[in-house]
């Protein structure tokens, strides 16, 4: 009998070991659509299903790409267009307001294969910022444009450009009036040093709206591309780590692929995205444990916010510090994954 169960708890162990194994390894594409305090009770039913519903359509989308034999990079821009389109996000459609009441749209995009990247920063008029990050990537000696000239160079490589009032809509510009009634204390974000002890007590935005998808695909390339509206009633010009590479996004074959999603200020000074990497490179840490780590030093200086990551064995990690991250998933058989609050 004794041996009889000895037996039994091998083959046991053996088993979990083995559904470990298969859930590892497991994923081709990850997306978050920002991080923030996002919680169950003051979320209705029906604006948690239009959420779901969003996250569920981008996965899709980019890994249709992928299994049609598309790139990482191709599957990372299609789907950050999906998210774009949805004003449900703060990117493209559903960008926040600044104090201004303008509509400035940062965005990147980065190749892990030959570590090209491209980004632009505070375009109005461009439908899909990814897509003119990827052009600027892709069709000109550079890695980052800015402004008036991104929107030429768009213009001139024939990327799809908008009026400016395509972006507006009713529920971000409530949210400026709002901001602007109680004085904005979000603003100082952008114009005043903040030491950890005071920034733990700024009541800022209640949800940041980046988005984000990290992918890998058949031929073992890593892409990461973000994508965003900024921060609510910001001022002066400011932009954030999602079009700064190595802060808010970055991809290298060798590592990771990584979008963040949260207080920009931060995750600029602890330059987030390739922290990670260099930890899994030189420490040889795994994608989670260097994920909770770069989230527990941009804690560590008042910051908050979440990142997703996807390393070139297709292990994923989704940390966060705030009360809830739009995320999801999707393995290399097609199974979708999505959550919203801390689970």
């Amino acid at each position: 009998m004794r041996k009889l169960l000895l037996f039994l708890l091998v083959l046991l162990i053996g088993a979990c070991k083995n559904t470990q194994q298969r859930n590892m390894g497991n994923y081709v594409l990850v997306i978050h659509g920002g991080a923030g305090t996002i919680l169950k009770k003051n979320m209705t039913p029906e604006k948690e299903a239009r959420y779901k519903a969003g996250l569920e359509e981008a996965l899709k989308k980019g890994y249709a790409v992928l299994e049609a034999g598309g790139t990482s990079l191709d599957a990372v821009e299609a789907t950050i267009r999906i998210l774009e389109d949805n004003p449900l996000f703060n990117a493209g459609k559903g960008a926040v307001f600044t104090h201004d009441g303008r509509n400035e749209l940062d965005a990147a995009i980065m190749d892990g294969k030959t570590l090209g990247a491209g980004s632009v920063a505070g375009v109005r008029t461009i439908k899909n910022p990814i897509t003119l990050a990827r052009a600027v990537m892709e069709k000109s000696e550079h890695v980052m444009m800015v402004g008036n000239g991104a929107e030429q160079f768009a213009a001139e490589v024939g990327v799809e450009i908008v009026d400016t009032s395509y972006f507006r809509t009713e529920e971000r510009w409530q949210g400026l009036q709002n901001a602007l009634k109680e004085d904005s204390i979000k603003a100082k974000l952008d114009h005043s040093f903040l030491t950890p002890q005071k920034a733990g007590t700024i009541n800022h935005d209640n949800k940041f709206g980046t988005v984000g998808c990290v992918a890998l695909d058949h031929n073992g390339n890593l892409a990461a591309g973000t994508s965003t509206g900024g921060m609510t009633n910001k001022k002066y010009g400011r932009v954030g780590d999602a079009p700064i590479i190595g802060a808010g996004t970055y991809a290298n074959n060798k590592t990771v692929a990584v979008s963040c999603t949260g207080w920009g200020e931060f995750y600029i000074r602890s330059v987030v995205a390739h922290d990670l990497s260099a930890l899994m490179e030189y420490k040889g840490l795994s994608v989670q444990v260097a994920g909770k780590t770069v989230i527990k030093k941009v804690g560590d200086l008042g910051g908050d916010g979440g990142l997703i990551a996807l390393d070139k064995d297709g292990n994923m990690a989704m940390p966060f510090n705030t009360e809830g991250m739009y995320r999801g998933a999707v393995t290399k058989d097609g199974k979708i994954e999505i959550l919203i609050y801390k689970e």
